[in-house]
This record gives C-alpha cells, sequence and structure tokens, in this order.
C-alpha cells in the first residue's frame, strides 16, 4: 500500500510503498476512509521542546481518520465489531485503557508506561490501511459521513472538550483564540452550548470561517491595535473562558488581558514550541485561573462524537490526493489553510 512517512534522516515526507499490516487480537484492520491533518503532525518537522517524541523512522504520519473495519483480530474488544462497519479512533495504543490515569487523565500517563502514539511513534493514518486497538474505536452514529469526519476524531474531540471543560453557562462569553482547524469547531461548539463566541485569529481568512461558523464577532489581533479594548467593551469587563488553540505563545502571553479578573479561565489547548510563562502574582491573587484540556481519551471520545451528530457539527475540510500531503504541510505553516484539511481514499486511492 502506499504510505506518506516522515523521515527524520532528511526531515521530508517519503510517498513509500509498505506491507498492510496485520491485526492483532485487540486489533482492527481499517480501510482508512478519510485522513485529516493536525497541527500536531507538522510539528515533527520542527524543534520543539514539548515532548513530541518520534517512534521508528521513517513512519506514516497523521493520527486523525476515519475508515471501514476490513479485518479483525481474535480478542473480545475486536469482536464488538464486524466487518464494514464505519468507525473512527484515537491513537494511543499500547496502553492498558484501564488503570486510573488512562481512565481519568489520559492514556499519555498509563501507569505501564509503554504507551505510543500513532503518527508518531509508530505508522498512523496517512495511508491506505491501519491497525487500530479496538478499545480506543468506535462505530460512528448516524448522520457522520465517513468519508469527511476524520477531523471529529482529534481536532473534534479537543475542541469539544476545551470549551465544555470549561464549564461554563449559557449566555455567557467565550473567546476562541484560533479559529482554524481546531477553532472552526470550537466555535460551532460553542454556539450549540449557548455561548456568546468571540473569535481571535491573525489570518482574514480564518476569521471568515469563524463568522461562516456563528461567531458573535471577530478580530485580526495582528491589525486592529485596539482588539483587546474592544474585546472589554463588548462583554462588559473581559471574556469568562478564553480557549487558546493555537501554538503560538504571544497569543497565551495576550490572554490575560481580556479576561474577566476574578472569575476568568485561560484554557490552555494549543501546544506552542516555548514554554508558557504565566504571572505567579496573577495566579495566587486569583486574577484568573488556568485550566487543560486534553485530546481526548476513549472515554471522553463518545460523548463528543454523540454531541457532533446530535447538533450537526460539521468539519470544513478541503480535500486532497495523498501525494499532495506535502502541500498540505506548506499551508499550514503559512496560515493559509481554511478550516481542516484532508485527504479521501476510494478504491485504493486517494481523490479529490
Amino acid at each position: 500500500m502506499l504510505a506518506q512517512q516522515y523521515d527524520a534522516r532528511d526531515n521530508k515526507l517519503h510517498l513509500n510503498q509498505v506491507p498492510i499490516p496485520e491485526p492483532r487480537e485487540h486489533e482492527l484492520l481499517v480501510k482508512i476512509k478519510n485522513a485529516s491533518l493536525c497541527h500536531s503532525d507538522v510539528m515533527l518537522f520542527e524543534p520543539n521542546d514539548q515532548g513530541l517524541v518520534l517512534g521508528k523512522n521513517p513512519v506514516t504520519i497523521g493520527h486523525e481518520a476515519t475508515g471501514t473495519v476490513v479485518g479483525r483480530g481474535s480478542g473480545e474488544a475486536a469482536n464488538k465489531f464486524r466487518d464494514g462497519d464505519n468507525v473512527g479512533f484515537l491513537c494511543a495504543v499500547e496502553c492498558c485503557f484501564d488503570c486510573l490515569n488512562c481512565r481519568t487523565v489520559h492514556n499519555s500517563w498509563c501507569v505501564t508506561g509503554k504507551t505510543k502514539m500513532q503518527g508518531f511513534t509508530l505508522d498512523g493514518y496517512f495511508q491506505e490501511y491501519a491497525v487500530v486497538d479496538a478499545r480506543a474505536a468506535m462505530v460512528l452514529p448516524e448522520g457522520l459521513d465517513v468519508n469527511t469526519a476524520a477531523p471529529l476524531f482529534c481536532a473534534g474531540v479537543t475542541a469539544f472538550h476545551g470549551i465544555q471543560d470549561c464549564e461554563l453557562d449559557p449566555g455567557q462569553w467565550v473567546t476562541i483564540i484560533g479559529c482554524g482547524g481546531l477553532g472552526h469547531l470550537g466555535i460551532q461548539y460553542a454556539k450549540a452550548m449557548g455561548l456568546k463566541v468571540i473569535g481571535l485569529d491573525i489570518a482574514d481568512q480564518a476569521l471568515e470561517e469563524a463568522k461562516n461558523c456563528g461567531a458573535d464577532h471577530v478580530f485580526n489581533s495582528s491589525k486592529d491595535k485596539d482588539w483587546k479594548d474592544k474585546v472589554l467593551e463588548i462583554t462588559g469587563g473581559g471574556v469568562d473562558a478564553a480557549v487558546n488553540f493555537t501554538a503560538s505563545k504571544k497569543s497565551y502571553d495576550d490572554c490575560p488581558a481580556i479576561i474577566k479578573p476574578g472569575q476568568g479561565l485561560l484554557m490552555v489547548v494549543g501546544i506552542p514550541r516555548d514554554p508558557l510563562q504565566l504571572n505567579a502574582l496573577d495566579i495566587a491573587l486569583g486574577r484568573f485561573r488556568v485550566k487543560g484540556s486534553n485530546n481526548g481519551t476513549c472515554y471522553n471520545m463518545r460523548p463528543a462524537i454523540e454531541f457532533s451528530a446530535k447538533h450537526n457539527i460539521q468539519p470544513h475540510q478541503t480535500l486532497y490526493q495523498l501525494e499532495e500531503l506535502p502541500k498540505m504541510i506548506d499551508l499550514m505553516k503559512s496560515h493559509k489553510a481554511q478550516g481542516r484539511m484532508g485527504i479521501v481514499f476510494e478504491g485504493g486511492k486517494s481523490h479529490l
């Protein structure tokens, strides 16, 4: 089969022929239908000190996909599925899925210490077939199309919990920082939860996407020098939560100025290349709170996906061919992408 593989020796992608994998006892063999690009994939090409680790080399990238079951292992978890099921899944594998950390924190912190991430330490989903852990998979609910739903199984779960975990009431204000691949979904979730939304970005096309998704106000923080004052005026003193989906350290530095003092929350979702710097006095005196929202486990995946189906949350996705993945990465790096970018596979080959 064809696979887009990252090679650390030249820091480039290569379209390689690789064997189709065989499912182990607890695994499903999935014919990939839709694989989409996440900013975390692009971080492979950049230096970072945020814990992103490469495993095998070369490795098939991509950790966000949907597909159809075409084979199964003999284990109990795999036998809950049937050939022909349309499924989505998360990328954490080799963990126990049962310890307290797996169930309530994240599979990354599994007590076994053996967790690997497909697309980074093991082959991911920019290939025609993949094996996935049946315990981290689910059948798509009615209303979700296997050919377009891939972004929901990272971006969607992440954006949903990034908004829901703010624990806001309908009518409160939330700022979505970064209105692209994650943010355009976050805006849809926020509106479906009855929140008032301000979208912030540095790319005009992303702000257009934000308006299309229902944002009440949008600002280009690189062009409008008064955007902070305008946010404070609109919200009557600051937003109740600022949810940062970007990899920009500067955007995190800007957040405290627009958060409502004493009540507001900074929700950390995006992972900048450099560590965050927060004023300890702000935290100690309660100027604002800081909270994180991870990209999902098999335990919090289902509520996000079912909410998406119920409220018709749709990833806005531009489709490419598998051979065009380097172009997709360049577009993401240059902030020229709008919504999500993905690949659809059909009949063993990707198509537009």
